[in-house]
């Protein structure tokens, strides 16, 4: 059984994978890492291996008590990836990013494959039917946009998400609604458009944290996979044990 260890900047993702198949998921504070790793440890005693992947600052201490109990991978630019990466400035690709594009060569191999990820930041990465790796592109997320017009400007409210009533906004509020929400949905079918004229056969994964939220609103033929990434980390870790 992997132990896949997802950490940001205040949570920590953990997940247990039996060969492929997700048996447990949850998220926690940074500071309870400790405490839920040997939660898990005895829950599941058949785990041997552990992924990290780290945006935010895992202790050494942290770090230290993972390794004691599994036989660690840290997931960095210099990792061996199944895949072929043609990115020009692979130090600065960040793991999630990695693995995505894991998670799309494992589960849609032979396939082109577009993979939006809608959380903080949108993000699009491209593999090849051959696994080549070309990049993408990252916009904005939802949140930030929300955020954005309030911070930079003087009057406009902080606002929730939420599905605008329709594209003309009668209200200060609903016009925001309707320019970050149709925004965003706007740029997803576009981009997914501009990918599908040059790759016909294109297949599309939408994930991440909005991934809900946009998927009931899109018109287009898009898979959505709240767990991909989850699912591309615990591949990277097959792939190297193997």
């Amino acid at each position: 059984m992997n132990l896949i260890i997802d950490v940001g900047n205040t949570f920590v993702k953990l997940a247990v994978f039996k060969e492929s198949d997700l048996v447990y998921k949850d998220t926690v504070l940074i500071d309870d890492i400790r405490d839920r790793v040997d939660a898990l440890n005895t829950k599941f005693p058949a785990i041997t291996n552990a992924i990290i992947s780290s945006v935010g600052r895992l202790g050494d201490t942290d770090y230290d008590f993972i390794a004691f109990h599994f036989k660690v991978l840290v997931l960095n630019s210099n990792t061996k990836l199944p895949f072929k990466n043609g990115y020009s400035t692979p130090t600065t690709l960040g793991n999630d990013r990695l693995a995505l594009v894991a998670a799309a060569v494992h589960q849609y191999p032979n396939k082109h494959v577009l993979v939006i990820d809608a959380g903080t930041c949108i993000t699009y990465d491209f593999i090849t039917i051959n696994a080549d790796y070309l990049g993408g592109a990252i916009s904005p997320g939802i949140k930030m946009r929300y955020e954005s017009l309030h911070n930079l400007t003087a009057n406009l409210p902080l606002l929730e998400a939420a599905v605008p009533h329709d594209i003309i906004g009668n209200s200060t509020n609903q016009s925001i609604h309707s320019g970050v929400v149709y925004g965003v949905l706007k740029e997803i079918e576009g981009v997914k458009e501009a990918y599908h004229q040059k790759y016909s056969d294109l297949t599309v994964i939408l994930t991440g944290g909005d991934a809900n939220f946009l998927s009931k609103q899109l018109k287009s033929s898009i898979f959505a996979n709240s767990n991909f990434l989850l699912e591309g980390l615990n591949f990277i870790l097959q792939f190297n044990s193997n």
